[in-house]
């Protein structure tokens, strides 16, 4: 928010200009509604449209910057962060959403209105404007995705899985729209009721939503690509805190370093049992594990910034969210069997990293091997790589995750032949 702030203040500024004149001439708007000329009341109408649209050329261009930064990462200048790369493109996708949620939101107001000639010729005018909307949206958006670097969007399907159900869902929902103003807009609208309209107008607001979800998430572990990440650590200083620590740089420290180090490193994106929660995902391990996971981040699946403290910061952080923990065994905790226990296992140990049939998946390395080689190769984990804990398990997770991984990669033999 600072760097917003402080980068874009003249264009805030500004767009809080068009924000006020806005809400003056809608305020103006209908409370002239029957007290002035039908010309005056049109001319409210366009002062009305243009300050709003202008205020989203503003904020369109900050959002979009966010993304993509492109020349103002060398430069600092404001135009040229301001005109990147996608700025164009979801501005006029923006634009599309707008005119496509007017024809929804109007179609609302006269579903609850009786049938009637006058109530059908609306309806069918709001939903021409719908199809408009939407004719403006999906080029747009596939011009969008085509302008976010392929470095980005390249890994979206094999280790994003958020921005990747979020892309699927904007193709559903937009085709759930096309049909229902299709439908309901033009071939049916004399069927056209508030629930009708409701559930289109709720199609419409989760497809904005799934764009939202897919254009926040897309850039991780980035909240400004390539310069900072998402828990607020600038790139340009990370290689200072790995070798001072994050601590001297914590302004205000409360006494308990390791949760100093965890809402400093993790907290703006993970809590303990909340808001995507460590807990489920370390419930049954131990401090090392949960050390070296920390040190590994950015290999795990989901894009998360590399760890930027010293490996005792990281030991800090993994004491204070295992006290936190259920301390019982994973068998304990899940009651599994056989099979099932396995699964638990490779997904608390492995599966943060490793995917079967998806990201970084190791299966062909194990494809017959004996559970005596499989042990050899528990033993030597964290000698693979730099990011790859240990296996800390005790003997009966390690007899149901070779039990497991042999059933896998038994099952994946089947498959291909």
């Amino acid at each position: 928010t600072e760097v917003l702030i402080r980068h874009f203040v003249w264009g805030w500024a500004s767009e809080w200009c068009f924000f006020a004149v806005e809400i003056l001439a809608a305020i103006l708007y209908y409370y002239g509604w029957e007290r002035m000329s039908a010309r005056n009341h049109l001319i409210l109408g366009w002062i009305y449209f243009i300050a709003a649209w202008m205020s989203l050329f503003i904020i369109n261009g900050i959002l979009s910057f966010m993304l993509t930064p492109d020349g103002w990462l060398t430069s600092g200048k404001f135009f040229d962060g301001f005109f990147n790369s996608t700025f164009w493109p979801t501005l006029i996708l923006r634009t599309g959403i707008c005119i496509m949620l007017a024809g929804l939101y109007s179609t609302m107001i006269i579903s609850i209105q009786p049938g009637s000639a006058f109530k059908s010729s609306v309806v069918r005018f709001n939903a021409v404007w719908g199809l408009i909307g939407i004719a403006v949206m999906l080029p747009s958006f596939i011009w969008f995705w085509g302008s976010i670097p392929e470095s980005i969007t390249s890994i979206v399907g094999e280790s994003m899985p958020t921005p990747a159900r979020s892309e699927m869902l904007t193709w559903w929902f937009g085709g759930l729209l096309l049909i229902g103003f299709l439908l309901f807009g033009l071939l049916l609208r004399k069927r056209v009721n508030l629930i009708v309209s409701l559930i289109m107008m709720a199609l419409g607001l989760l497809w904005f939503g799934s764009f939202e979800w897919l254009r926040e998430s897309v850039r991780k572990p980035f909240v400004i690509y390539e310069y900072m990440y998402g828990n607020g650590i600038e790139l340009a200083k990370a290689d200072t805190y790995r070798e001072q620590g994050l601590l001297p740089h914590i302004r205000y420290r409360t006494g308990d370093d390791g949760a100093d180090l965890f809402r400093r490193a993790c907290r703006s994106c993970h809590t303990i049992d909340g808001y995507h929660p460590l807990k489920p995902a370390f419930d049954g391990t131990d401090e090392l594990f949960i050390a070296s996971v920390i040190k590994g981040a950015h290999a795990l699946r989901g894009n998360m910034p590399p760890f930027a403290g010293t490996e005792k910061e990281a030991d800090l952080i993994a004491a204070h969210i295992y006290k936190q923990l259920d301390h019982r065994t994973i068998k304990q905790i899940y009651s599994l069997e056989g099979v099932d226990f396995g699964r638990k296992v490779y997904d608390i140990r492995c599966g943060k990293c490793h995917v079967f049939g998806g990201h970084n998946d190791k299966s062909e390395s194990l494809l017959g091997l004996e559970p005596a080689d499989i042990h050899d190769i528990l033993d030597m984990a964290e000698d693979f790589a730099e990011e790859m804990p240990p296996f800390t398990g005790d003997s009966a997770e390690r007899e149901a995750m070779i039990e497991y991984l042999q059933y896998m990669t038994t099952e994946g033999e089947r498959s291909t032949e």
